[in-house]
């Protein structure tokens, strides 16, 4: 295989930022190439086509580019954090701020998990990151006895209510901000051996 040059490697970027906001305004079932090549700007779908082998793979590129914003977007923010408590409320304040900096994103990736039956390695992977994290602060003896992985499901499907309620008419970033702690204190003072010592 040869290697893609710089030129193919723009138009993909160009054709999957364009997917991701079709996809975001008119939702994935109606996401079709020709929506897709306009917004992108090209004279046809055939480049479309020429760079990906169908729909499923142009979704594929979708989830990987939203993946990456969202890791580049959140992951400073958890490593800033110290321990294990204050990173639980650095994921979950970052992530509801990742609504108002990147609501394309986040509203695209809602509709293809949705409705495609996508479901990337990251993304499966969320449960088990957050499971783990749970149990080595319980270790630590940071966070209080508890079964992680119920917990750890009680949190990623609360967070993601809120996220998809907040991404369908987003809010100012200081409402965004306030939801981001108000549900951050709840998961603390649920799962915190001391809600208040959160550089443990």
């Amino acid at each position: 295989m040869r290697a893609r040059t710089f030129t193919e490697s723009g138009r993909r970027a160009q054709i999957v930022t364009a997917a991701i906001e079709v996809i975001a305004e008119v939702g994935y079932a109606k996401a079709s190439f020709s929506r897709i090549a306009k917004r992108a700007g090209l004279s046809s779908t055939g480049m479309i086509s020429y760079h990906f082998a169908g729909k499923d793979d142009l979704i594929a590129a979708c989830v990987a580019e939203i993946e990456q914003v969202t890791e580049a977007f959140m992951q400073p923010h958890i490593d800033a954090a110290d321990g294990h408590v204050a990173q639980l409320r650095a994921y979950v304040e970052s992530n509801l701020a990742l609504v108002g900096e990147h609501p394309a994103a986040v509203r695209a990736l809602i509709d293809i998990v949705r409705n495609s039956g996508s479901q990337s390695a990251a993304v499966n992977g969320r449960l088990a990151m957050v499971e783990e994290h749970f149990r080595t602060g319980q270790e630590a003896g940071v966070f209080r006895p508890f079964d992680t992985r119920t917990v750890a499901i009680a949190l990623i499907t609360g967070l993601d209510a809120v996220v998809v309620t907040a991404s369908a008419a987003v809010p100012e970033p200081a409402e965004l901000a306030r939801l981001g702690r108000e549900l951050a204190d709840l998961y603390v003072r649920a799962t915190a051996a001391d809600p208040e010592g959160e550089t443990a």
